[in-house]
Order: structure tokens, then C-alpha cells, then sequence
């Protein structure tokens, strides 16, 4: 394995807390809570490597500053509140100015050409390349920070990359933070900049703090299944053909097939017909809730209550990121990202992320898959199908 060595990890505070921290509490939602044993997703982007002279890393870490400013809730912390009048446990995000983890790295004998290795093989050493690895959002309790970012020096290009906490924000939210951080170490501070104006999501009937009965705050197992990776491009001839011909399939109805349903359809599929699972059925639609997918073969019925916890952690494909996100535009002043790629899947029976291409109506797939879900034969098959494009 390629050696990553550790430059440098410290706390970026936001450029002035005071003004930045100027809300205190931000309480979470039912939805927030439910992401508490979530872990935190991993993006990260290649870039080619700037000139020696430039002096980035500094520059880095002054605009992290004054983007925290701006976007402070992921300067605070997690906090926990034990209500012992009613034996409950409530949650907060204490906007506090405490920092986002920033995180340098060399891997000197990296180059872009290991990054890039053939038919979208993923390099051992890339978990390296990310801050967050194995972290859950309950961890942001006791040790870890709400966002973490880390800048990889390899031989000729930086790699960035970022973890969050995703009771924090969403995928949205994170990478117009990026895009704010990037401008602003391309163009220089901004003297008239203001926070974000935070709306209150209300639910009605519910009171915050949401109070937690202590017994369903039991600690669960980490879960860390065998996994293998690979990424996939879909060019945009071989995006509109699959578009095509699930809209062709369908024409008797009255819906519209996308590019993503397409592309994730089609994924699915090949997933399931080559993983011994089941035997793919025709639908006449697609459902989704919470992005998951699974099938499973039929059980007995007393054997299928018990079966279904570990058959949904095992099975499961849940699709995460959207090829919406703009993830190309962020420019630090040395051009913009020629590669996205997403960490590792921690916890998960197989994930596929899904990104923009560099060429426009692209999608690249980050595919992370159980040995349950992996077969050489699909993967084959979708090099194949790939190539062909």
C-alpha cells in the first residue's frame, strides 16, 4: 500500500466567532435523530497540483476561516442533554465556533495515474485520502468534529476531500459550502459577508427539544461488512440510451423516466440478476424510500421477521449524491477538479454514489458492493457495456 504520512491536523475556527456564533442552539429535527448512527459521508475531488509558489495550504485554511463564518453551524459541536425528570436524553448543535478539522497529507509517490487505474479499479490507498473513515454522527458527542476536510499532496495533484456529519446538513448544503470556500480562496475575503439565515423547521405537534426515552439510545454494534469498489462511467450517448429505452418500456404509462431512475434501474438490475439474490421482476414502477432498494427471496413465515434486519443491512443498495451537484465548479485558484470520488461506505451492504461527469450528460457511479451484492462476472459485464459506449 501507497504510504500517506500526515503533515499536519488541526481546528479552524471561524474568522470571528462572535459574529459568526451569533445563534447558539440549533435544535434537530426527528429526521436529524434518526441519522445518529448514520456515518458521515465522504466526498472528495482531484485537482491538478499547483505551482510550488502558491503557497496553498495557508490560503486553504484562511478562507476555511472566513467560510466558516458564513456557514457556522459546522463550526459547532453535538451536544447531549440527559432530562432526568422524564429519563429522556434531548439533542443540540451548540454553534459555539469550536472548528472544522482540517487534515494535510503527502503521498509523494502517488500520481494521478494510480488515482485513475483501469476500468475504474479503486487503489487500497484511497482510504487514506479521506478524514472521516469509520465515524458515525453520535461520535461528534465525544470526539469528532461536525465537518473534518483534508488536502493530499501526491506527485502531481492535490486531492481534497471532506466528512460531515449529515444531522448537520445535507449533500446540497455541503457542496455549496465547498463552492463558497473555493471562491473565496480564488478571489480573497469578502468584508460585507453575513451568515446564513437560519429558518426553523417546524413540525407541528412536536415540542424541542425532542426528548429521547434512554432505552432506545442503546449503543449498536459498528457494522463493518467486506467490501469492494469500483467506478463506472456512463458517457452521455450510453445515459440517453438507457434513458431512451426505460421510457420506451413505459410508454403505455403516464410517467417520465429520468437520466438518474435510468442509470440506477439499470444498476439494480445487473446488481440483483448477477448477486444470486432473486431473480429480477417486471415492475411497472419504481419505488424508493430513503433511497433504499432491496429484494429478497421469499422465507417461510416464521422465519421472515428475524431474517429481515440482517437481510436489509446485508442487501440493501442505497443510492446517495445526485449528479445535480455541481461538483466540477470549484475553482482554489488553480483550476478546477478533473475527478470526484467518494470515501469509504462504512456500514453498508452496497452503496452507489452518484456524481456528474466531466463531460456534460455524463454520470460516473461510485460503486461500493458487499460480497453478497459483488460478482466479477457484473463488474465484467459493466466494463464491457462501458467500453462499447
Amino acid at each position: 500500500m501507497r504510504e500517506v504520512i500526515v503533515i499536519s491536523s488541526s481546528m479552524v475556527r471561524p474568522q470571528n466567532i462572535n459574529r459568526s456564533g451569533h445563534r447558539e442552539k440549533i435544535h434537530l429535527t426527528p429526521h436529524d435523530l434518526d441519522l445518529l448512527y448514520l456515518y458521515y459521508p465522504q466526498r472528495g475531488l482531484l485537482f491538478h497540483k499547483p505551482d510550488p509558489e502558491n503557497r496553498f495550504i495557508p490560503r486553504l485554511m484562511a478562507s476555511l476561516s472566513t467560510a466558516l463564518e458564513i456557514y457556522f453551524p459546522f463550526a459547532g459541536r453535538l451536544v447531549k442533554v440527559n432530562n432526568q425528570e422524564d429519563d429522556t436524553v434531548s439533542f443540540y448543535i451548540e454553534c459555539d465556533g469550536s472548528g472544522a478539522k482540517f487534515v494535510h497529507a503527502k503521498a509523494e509517490s502517488v500520481t494521478m495515474n494510480d488515482v485513475f487505474q483501469s476500468h475504474g479499479s479503486v487503489p487500497d490507498f484511497m482510504p487514506q485520502f479521506f478524514p472521516a473513515n469509520n465515524v458515525q454522527s453520535r461520535d461528534a458527542l465525544v470526539s469528532e468534529p461536525l465537518l473534518a476536510l483534508q488536502v493530499t499532496e501526491i506527485k502531481d495533484g492535490v486531492f481534497i476531500s471532506f466528512g460531515y456529519n449529515h444531522m448537520v446538513a445535507d449533500g446540497s448544503s455541503l457542496w455549496n459550502f465547498f463552492h463558497t470556500w473555493s471562491k473565496i480562496c480564488l478571489n480573497g475575503s469578502d468584508s460585507n459577508i453575513q451568515p446564513l439565515v437560519l429558518k426553523d423547521w417546524v413540525c407541528k405537534g412536536i415540542d424541542y427539544p425532542v426528548h429521547i426515552p434512554v432505552l432506545e439510545m442503546e449503543t449498536l454494534p459498528r457494522c463493518e461488512p467486506s467490501t469492494k469498489e469500483r467506478v463506472f462511467h456512463f458517457s452521455k450517448k450510453k445515459v440517453s440510451d438507457l434513458k431512451a429505452k426505460a421510457n420506451y418500456e413505459i410508454s403505455t404509462m403516464d410517467l417520465k423516466i429520468s437520466s438518474l431512475q435510468a442509470v440506477v434501474a439499470y444498476l439494480w438490475l445487473s446488481i440483483i440478476r448477477h448477486s444470486g439474490l432473486a431473480k429480477p421482476r417486471r415492475r411497472n414502477a419504481m419505488q424508493s424510500s430513503g433511497g433504499y432498494e432491496t429484494e429478497a427471496k421469499p422465507s417461510s413465515q416464521e422465519r421472515v421477521f428475524w431474517e429481515f434486519g440482517s437481510r436489509l443491512a446485508n442487501n440493501s443498495l442505497i443510492v446517495a449524491s445526485s449528479p445535480r451537484f455541481d461538483v466540477y465548479n470549484h475553482d482554489f485558484g488553480w483550476g478546477k477538479p478533473i475527478a470526484a470520488r467518494a470515501g469509504p461506505a462504512d456500514g453498508t451492504g452496497g452503496m452507489l454514489v452518484m456524481f456528474r461527469g466531466v463531460e456534460e450528460g455524463s454520470i460516473d457511479v461510485h460503486a461500493t458492493l458487499n460480497s453478497s451484492l459483488w460478482s466479477d462476472v457484473l463488474v465484467n459485464l459493466l466494463i464491457n457495456d462501458m467500453i462499447g459506449q
